[in-house]
């Protein structure tokens, strides 16, 4: 629902009109669904709970909590302007999806799984790529805010270590 028309004239007299749409912060839902699916995988492969296979379980909850939420906040982001969440969410978010189906893969049967997931050089490279992009995030964010900063900050060093991992 939009908060109603107003009009405006540009140069050549031609009427506009503008609809403002309120929207919630999309980082609310990006975060959220970046924290679930972020701590209950970091959990399960640093071996605090669950089975070699516990990841297969946990791959549809991972695609859709911490991918398609994230994603979809990262889309809204953009929608509200703000560029940082929309860079951040997406990217988190398509990792996530990409994590998802990579697990389905292996249940499939279309790829073997390494044994343990961390001494996995292909899924190292993939936190390079995470590690650099949200080291960039947390440079932007400086201007922003220094809690975003520190949460990035935080994320970019985390992927770093598990690239070396």
């Amino acid at each position: 629902m939009g908060i109603g028309p107003r009009q405006a004239r540009d140069g050549d007299g031609v009427a506009t009109r503008v609809f403002l749409q309120p929207i919630a912060a999309p980082s609310v839902l990006g975060l959220f669904g970046f924290a679930g699916a972020t701590f209950i995988v970091a959990s399960n492969m640093a071996g605090w709970w669950g089975t070699p296979t516990s990841g297969l379980a946990l791959a549809p909850f991972a695609a859709m909590f911490g991918g398609l939420a994230q994603f979809l906040a990262g889309m809204w982001a953009y929608r509200a302007r703000d560029a940082i969440a929309t860079a951040m969410h997406g990217m988190w978010g398509a990792f996530w999806l990409a994590y998802g189906i990579l697990n389905i893969m292996v249940a499939a049967g279309a790829l073997t799984a390494p044994t343990p997931w961390f001494h996995n050089p292909e899924l190292g490279f993939w936190f390079v790529a995470l590690a650099a992009i949200t080291a960039s995030g947390f440079l932007a964010s400086l201007a922003e805010s220094l809690s975003l900063a520190a949460v990035l900050g935080t994320l970019a060093a985390g992927s770093g270590i598990a690239a070396g991992a």
